[in-house]
């Protein structure tokens, strides 16, 4: 048999591989002119036609442009979770603060989103703040606790430490014990029940009747709710430009009451001009044994009469002043 003869190998160079090469890089060149042309020639036919029209290279642009863009959000995620693996990974060999911190900062977010949850039903007074604040604390515990060896998701078991966390500050911020509070709430939906059973307000018999208790027993029980009726002094009352807080509505027992200052004040104007125009006898009565605090026998012994003739001068000294005043009103 006759040997096959070996085909030379043109890999390695020679006039065969430049004229292939030569031949690839010229296609390419062509068809980047193509491309070049073509999108040229779309922009003139885009721009001389009418507004809104789309051709199709425009929607192949438009399409290769997001979808490059959502390319490259996906990859950005991607490289995200693949940190806070890395992160959750070394913390969980070293313990480190400084790797604790990192997370805390990246699951910050769901304090503030908790924090306000928690805070819709709260009253006004509690701060969202001071909520965040408490969050961070059950955050920072469930960075702690939590082992991701088993396969659960982080963002679920902080957000119920978070909330644990805010809700066991607010108990312990509370004066009130939890189980007065716990029957006010039962009081609330009693009488919610029975307004809209008896339509109208409930009287003190029928609510101590639903809540299986005695008259005297619901008495004692609303002198334990009291202490839960609080409101901020600084809460705001009333309506448009004129709002004032609580506290300037409050009444002060020991602040002198304006009115009656300027009725007292007016009332000595008037007692003054009338002594003012008693005859001089009548009028040395009056100043000593009322500014002077004399007795009647000390003005007669200064007057040189008798006591009871000093009693007769004070007796028309008051009725002449009591006269002046009438006739003045």
């Amino acid at each position: 048999m006759t040997e096959p003869t070996p085909v030379p190998d043109s890999a390695g160079g020679g006039s065969d591989t430049v004229a292939a090469r030569s031949t690839s890089t010229s296609a390419k060149v062509s068809a980047r002119r193509r491309a070049e042309e073509g999108a040229t020639n779309g922009r003139l036919l885009r721009d001389n036609s009418p507004q809104g029209t789309r051709f199709p290279l425009d929607s192949a642009l438009l399409a290769a442009e997001r979808i490059g863009a959502d390319d490259a959000d996906q990859r950005g995620a991607d490289e995200v979770e693949a940190g806070i693996v890395a992160l959750w990974k070394a913390f969980g060999e070293r313990r480190d603060q400084e790797l604790r911190d990192r997370l805390v900062l990246h699951y910050a977010p769901l304090v503030k989103y908790v924090a306000g949850r928690v805070g819709t039903g709260l009253p006004s007074h509690v701060e969202i703040s001071d909520l965040i604040q408490s969050g961070i604390f059950g955050l920072v515990d469930a960075i702690e606790k939590f082992e991701p060896e088993r396969g659960l998701k982080f963002e679920t078991y902080a957000m119920q430490r978070i909330r644990g966390a805010i809700l066991d500050d607010l108990r312990a911020q509370d004066w009130v014990p939890r189980s007065v509070r716990s029957r006010a709430r039962d009081v609330e939906r009693a009488l919610e029940r029975l307004e809209a059973r008896l339509q109208r307000t409930a009287t003190d018999s029928e609510l101590a009747e639903e809540l299986e208790l005695s008259v005297e027993e619901l008495r004692e029980l609303f002198a334990q709710l009291q202490m839960t009726s609080v409101i901020a002094l600084d809460d705001l009352i009333g309506g448009g430009p004129a709002n004032a807080s609580l506290a300037e509505t409050l009444p002060d027992d020991r602040a002198e009451d304006p009115v009656a200052a300027l009725v007292d004040r007016d009332s000595r104007r008037q007692l003054v001009e009338a002594v003012g125009r008693l005859s001089e006898r009548d009028r040395v009565v009056v100043t000593l044994y009322y500014f002077e605090n004399l007795t009647l026998a000390e003005i007669g012994k200064v007057l040189g009469v008798t006591e009871s003739r000093v009693c007769q001068l004070h007796t028309r000294a008051v009725l002449r002043l009591r006269s002046k005043l009438t006739e003045q009103n």
